[in-house]
């Protein structure tokens, strides 16, 4: 475990290699769950004002479902989290022509029609973060899902935290990356 900031980062994350494979997964992690995609209540704001450039874009069965119970809901913790279709595919959830499952929002930010990536939790994945009082967990969620990903990641030799640099920057800041680079330098 390291300690960046008020931050704990697992081992894992230090240790395990991941680079996702899409080819190989189809886009399963906006599809497999119980729940949406957790999203913070600053991007519950930004969704609601980018559903009308969205909207238009989503299956005719992920719009019914938004106008019948919203884009978003609760997990059984309370947090927020993306709302879902038949218990299955996150309502952002869209097939390219190659028939992989993608976020319409990394979509829209690919073509340069919205700065919202995708939520930040998405961004991050596989790292799952967890909020105390005085300090944030980063933990590596596992899920048989993602076992290609874990072998492209040891193939090209990437790991967790490398694999999520951008995401890590977007939610923390280039400086404490760059702390946890030092970190784990050191523990070499």
């Amino acid at each position: 475990m390291l300690i960046v900031g008020n931050s704990i980062i697992s081992d894992d994350i230090i240790h395990n290699y991941f680079c996702c494979n899409i080819e190989q997964c189809n886009g399963m992690c906006c599809v497999e769950g119980d729940f949406g995609a957790p999203i913070t209540h600053e991007e519950k704001r930004i969704i609601k004002k980018l559903l009308p450039k969205i909207i238009p874009h989503l299956p005719l069965k992920a719009q019914q479902t938004i106008k019948d119970k919203n884009f978003f809901t609760y997990d059984d913790e309370g947090n927020l989290v993306t709302q879902i279709i038949d218990g299955k595919d996150c309502v952002f959830a869209f097939k390219s022509p190659e028939n992989y499952t993608y976020c319409i929002f990394q979509k829209l930010y690919i073509e340069k029609k919205s700065d919202f990536i995708k939520p930040i939790s998405c961004h991050l994945y596989p790292i799952r973060i967890s909020e105390y009082d005085e300090m944030t967990a980063l933990n590596f969620h596992q899920w048989d899902v993602c076992q290609s990903a874990l072998l492209r990641g040891r193939e090209k030799n990437i790991r967790i935290y490398e694999n999520c640099k951008e995401a890590l920057i977007r939610r923390f800041g280039q400086k404490w990356y760059d702390e946890l680079l030092d970190e784990i330098n050191k523990m070499k």
